[in-house]
């Protein structure tokens, strides 16, 4: 017997769960006047129904795209959810590649009066002890000590893991391998690596990475940070 593919999978499994909400909404008991018991336990069994609506809709891709129907609003035809809803919940598989989201960028086309207008995208999930953070804002107006300024758009994503900080925006990519804090955060200096003298340079764990035209490909940067007993 062939396997059913995720999608046809689903497709069969709410085929099968709306024609058991029709039976359900079409039972005579239902249409008479007033409540007995016997509709008061329909609704009920149609209110569960519902919830498994929501679970199986949680597992569609939306493969065949979103058409738009009679009421004029785009829904997905397999499972009914209407495009770019708001989901109070989500279902990720316990193997394999899990997937929250899809790409979203900036487009830097309207200015926004402040940063909560101009937040796309402001999430964030503890993954395996892994910290991770996506911000995507548009460009909006902000003030620093009064002063009225104008905030570009941009993309940035934080991952943080074991005192580790990597930062990717826009125009950055940012390690951080010791959190900026307590007496020594003022005294935190950058420079250019042309700028650092050898003896300086000697000391930094980096191993630099070129292509075959020596072009800048990489940096390898070798921890320091002593291992916990947790770690070791």
């Amino acid at each position: 017997m062939r396997k059913l593919t995720a999608k046809e999978r689903v497709r069969r499994d709410l085929r099968r769960l709306f024609r058991c909400m029709d039976q359900v909404a079409k039972h005579p008991a239902l249409a008479r006047f007033g409540r007995s018991a016997l509709s008061g336990m329909l609704g009920e069994i149609y209110q569960q129904l519902g919830l498994a609506w929501e679970f199986l809709g949680l597992q569609c891709r939306h493969w065949d795209g979103f058409r738009r129907t009679r009421k004029g609003v785009l829904a997905c035809p397999i499972c009914g959810k209407v495009k770019d809803a708001a989901e109070a919940w989500l279902l990720l598989p316990r193997d394999g590649r899990k997937q929250i989201g899809r790409m979203r960028l900036p487009r830097g086309k309207a200015m926004f009066p402040n940063k909560q207008t101009a937040t796309i995208v402001s999430d964030a999930i503890d993954f395996h002890g892994a910290a991770l953070r996506v911000d995507v804002t548009e460009q909006h107006k902000s003030s620093i000590l009064g002063r009225a300024i104008n905030i570009a758009e941009d993309r940035v994503v934080r991952l943080a893991e074991r005192g580790i900080e990597c930062w990717v925006d826009s125009s950055l990519v940012h390690l951080r391998l010791v959190p900026r804090s307590g007496k020594d955060a003022r005294r935190w200096t950058g420079a250019m690596v042309w700028e650092l003298p050898r003896k300086r340079l000697r000391q930094l764990p980096v191993l630099v990475d070129f292509d075959g035209r020596g072009r800048f490909a990489g940096l390898c940067v070798f921890s320091s940070r002593p291992r916990t007993k947790r770690e070791s």
